[in-house]
């Protein structure tokens, strides 16, 4: 039955207008980009997506009072294409990927820039690709001021049609797009040029060391480096920041260690000795157990110039131990060294000890050994050494410390150690 003419063009101007409703929200689609995790990168990487016209949502562990912040990662791939991941280690990107997998499918392109080890960023890819969508890895190099620019250089990883569905996305806020290989390899790439900048740090901060040491302002070592064949923009950006002690975070300390960390134990499963990130990632390790883990990896400067500087040592205060009681319940006091509690080192001359009775041996001079369990624990050279500090490339022995010197005897103090206290206090 042939429809009025009245009523056919009704209908088609229906259609056409649910398709050109139907255009605008492909096109828009398109431009929608979600983006996890809002740093010192990732957040700068919104701003200047939003300044070139991308409609963005944002997700953060830690909820921000920022525009499009939604509930969950699964919100994120209900309502965008295209995911950026700026998380900053294996598990919270291992998190990230799960949240967002049963909302994953086909149209959906899932680029990862943290820099986490090789075998995370394959686990990574093999849950996004379960579902049917295309996964980049991007770990990326530069400062905060390169991201605020949309000057970042990314290292891309995956197959051509993933690389090309993302490519839109990542010109938006770089300035370079270098295509390394397969995922897996352009993390290896990003670990490696880590590598050369952690090092050039820390041989700054042992340079600028060496020259206060022999009396040379350090400014004349920062001019010399201009003209030098050496020179970097690492160093032309942190020699000032090290001589100004001025720490605020570019990099921060915590990441630099982790990526230091994630290059030794990959190293050693090469069977490589990476003798210089070694040292380099102990330097860092020291700053993060002193609570300077947000600052900026810089802050290894400490090394050589504390902040604070250390106390003297005078003659008052070589005194091993100062006036104090003894438990009366507690085993193993003073009061069993026979010393009286309120003692204290004099500098009198001691009284001769008492003679031993008729029946007792005769004492020796030879002084006995030091008590082994008054020695520090570990030394970083015998802990060096030790095989399973070896495997996780001298991470334990940081983490583990060295036990502070303790003049006190314990319970389970034997007591020839307890003999070898006695005679050091009588002297």
């Amino acid at each position: 039955m042939r429809l009025p003419a009245f009523d056919r063009s009704l209908i088609l101007r229906q259609i056409a207008l649910r398709r050109r409703v139907y255009c605008k929200m492909s096109r828009r689609t398109r431009k929608n980009v979600g983006i996890i995790g809002l740093g010192i990168i990732g957040s700068r990487v919104v701003d200047v997506l939003r300044r070139k016209g991308f409609h963005v949502f944002v997700w953060n562990r830690t909820p921000r009072p920022i525009p499009n912040f939604v509930g969950a990662p699964a919100e994120l791939a209900e309502m965008c294409d295209c995911l950026q991941i700026f998380v900053s280690n294996d598990e919270a990107l291992d998190f990230v990927v799960r949240q967002l997998s049963p909302g994953l499918a086909a149209r959906h392109t899932v680029i990862a820039h943290s820099t986490v080890s090789p075998s995370s960023i394959l686990a990574a890819a093999e849950v996004v690709e379960r579902r049917g969508a295309r996964f980049v890895e991007a770990p990326f190099t530069g400062s905060k001021e390169a991201a605020e620019k949309g000057e970042l250089v990314y290292y891309v990883g995956g197959d051509e049609a993933a690389i090309k569905e993302a490519r839109p996305i990542l010109e938006a806020s770089s300035k370079q797009i270098l295509e390394i290989g397969e995922v897996g390899q352009a993390t290896a790439i990003k670990l490696a040029t880590n590598m050369v900048t952690a090092a050039t740090v820390q041989a700054a901060a042992e340079a600028l060391a060496l020259v206060h040491a022999v009396g040379v302002p350090t400014e004349i070592f920062a001019k010399a480096m201009e003209g030098n064949a050496s020179n970097s923009t690492t160093l032309s950006m942190k020699l000032p920041k090290m001589m100004q002690r001025k720490f605020d975070p570019h990099f921060s300390v915590k990441h630099m260690l982790k990526d230091m960390q994630i290059a030794s134990r990959l190293g050693l499963s090469h069977h490589l000795e990476l003798g210089v990130s070694s040292a380099a990632r102990d330097r860092l390790l020291e700053q993060l157990q002193s609570g300077h883990g947000d600052e900026d990896y810089s802050a290894i400067i400490r090394k050589f110039f504390p902040d604070v500087p250390e106390p003297t040592t005078d003659q008052s205060d070589l005194e091993l131990f100062q006036s104090r009681e003894a438990p009366a319940e507690a085993p193993n006091t003073l009061a069993e060294l026979q010393i009286p509690k309120a003692a204290t080192i004099s500098p009198s001359p001691a009284p001769a000890p008492a003679k031993p009775p008729p029946s007792a041996p005769a004492q020796h001079n030879e002084p006995e050994p030091f008590p082994h369990h008054l020695m520090p624990s570990s030394f970083p050279a015998a802990a060096a050494a030790h095989p399973e500090n070896e495997a996780n490339g001298g991470a334990a022995l940081m983490e583990e410390g060295v036990e502070e010197f303790s003049a006190e005897p314990t319970e389970d103090e034997p007591s020839p150690q307890r003999g070898f206290l006695s005679r050091l206090l009588r002297r």
